[in-house]
């Protein structure tokens, strides 16, 4: 942290390449900054110290680096790679509206051979729900990892970075493909409550029917049987999982796509949600909490470490709802990948929401933890490259 900009920015692309065995070829950066033109001089002193890498960078309302989170202070994290056989693709994306939608353009060609892409947009400009949502259009089955940079001041004060440009709209980021292991964690920090059921009418985001009921009848019965400390949660934030297996037998912690219920409508005695949903998919109240969240991010950190083995650094791109607001610390989620994969090379920022995949599909959440981790094992024996 430093009240400097242009010097912390130094300060952490210098450590971050000291940490290196070779020339760097990947850095990546988060600038928190109250404006936005020391943000962007911040970036571009970064951005020339990484001279011969591929970089790319955004704005954020906090950061992580060096084994802890700081929030809503001005101060810059760094994170550098040597990616030995990997093949690095930037791009910057725009958007143009046709009619009644909108068209991304700038996105590079796919090849065999991509392993991820590391997304970073501004909320304010680029549709990124609906781009993130339809990915697999464009970009197959690739995994994407990233965030919704953000800003002290909001709209036109997001920044972007990628090899010595600045951006003030649309996204940046890097397609990361060849000889590298990667591997992803996306944490949502859920735990349901009441039974799964069916969609068995609906309209728009709009539940109607749920296993036969209306949907209000079978929220009411779920939240009567709660305790006492489980009704303050669904008084807090409650949220409805979508279950990314239809054809599991049963659907548990961790088999959801988590979205926000929005409301209620009593007239029609139905359940709004965040998403849109068909007839027949399975779905699940949730609640969340810190201690629900902390043990969903520790349990997945601990099952990535028995599946993959060995990480030797890793980006994480936490929710800015999460950090102090949640937890009493902004270190937690940067702590947790410490306990579990070891001392290795984490950064990332708070994001205003974060991209990774669910289920083998790209989704935008809220309150989640993603994590994308990097391996020295040759592609072939690590299970996430088949």
């Amino acid at each position: 942290m430093d009240s400097d900009l242009v010097a912390a920015a130094e300060s952490a692309v210098g450590q971050a390449l000291r940490g290196l065995s070779g020339p760097p070829d990947l850095v990546c950066f988060f600038v928190c900054g109250d404006d936005p033109e020391e943000v962007a001089r911040a970036g571009r002193r970064a951005m020339s110290l990484a001279s011969g890498a591929t970089v790319i960078g955004c704005s954020a309302t906090g950061v992580i680096g060096a084994g802890q989170g700081v929030e809503v202070a001005p101060s810059v994290s760094a994170w550098a790679a040597t990616l030995d056989g990997a093949r690095l693709t930037t791009f910057a994306l725009d958007s143009l509206r046709a009619e009644d939608r909108f068209v991304v353009v700038g996105l590079p060609e796919r090849r065999a051979d991509d392993r991820v892409a590391i997304l970073l947009a501004d909320p304010y400009s680029f549709p990124a729900d609906g781009f993130v949502e339809r990915s697999d259009e464009v970009l197959g089955n690739l995994p994407l990892v990233g965030g919704l940079a953000n800003a002290f001041q909001g709209r036109d004060a997001v920044r972007l970075f990628a090899d010595g440009e600045v951006y003030t709209e649309g996204a940046v980021g890097v397609i990361i493909g060849g000889a590298v292991s990667v591997s992803t964690v996306v944490s949502q920090g859920c735990r349901p409550i009441g039974p799964s059921m069916a969609v068995t009418r609906v309209e728009d985001n709009l539940l109607l029917e749920l296993a036969g009921q209306p949907a209000l009848a079978r929220l009411e019965e779920i939240v009567s049987a709660l305790d006492e400390e489980d009704r303050d949660l669904v008084a807090a934030g409650l949220q409805i999982g979508i279950a990314m297996n239809e054809y599991a037998e049963r659907h548990e912690h961790g088999d959801f796509l988590i979205r926000g219920v929005l409301g209620i409508d009593p007239d029609r005695e139905a359940v709004a949600i965040g998403d849109v949903v068909e007839i027949g998919r399975t779905v699940r109240f949730q609640v969340r909490d810190a201690a629900t969240a902390d043990e969903d991010l520790y349990e997945l950190l601990d099952t990535h470490r028995e599946q993959f083995g060995r990480v030797d650094g890793a980006l994480l791109f936490a929710c800015n709802g999460r950090g102090s607001a949640m937890f009493g610390t902004a270190d937690h989620d940067t702590m947790a990948v410490n306990d579990t994969l070891g001392p290795i090379g984490v950064a990332g920022f708070f994001a205003a929401g974060e991209i990774g995949p669910v289920g083998d599909q790209n989704h935008v959440h809220g309150f989640t933890a993603c994590l994308l981790a990097f391996s020295s094992r040759a592609p072939g024996d690590h299970p996430y490259d088949r």
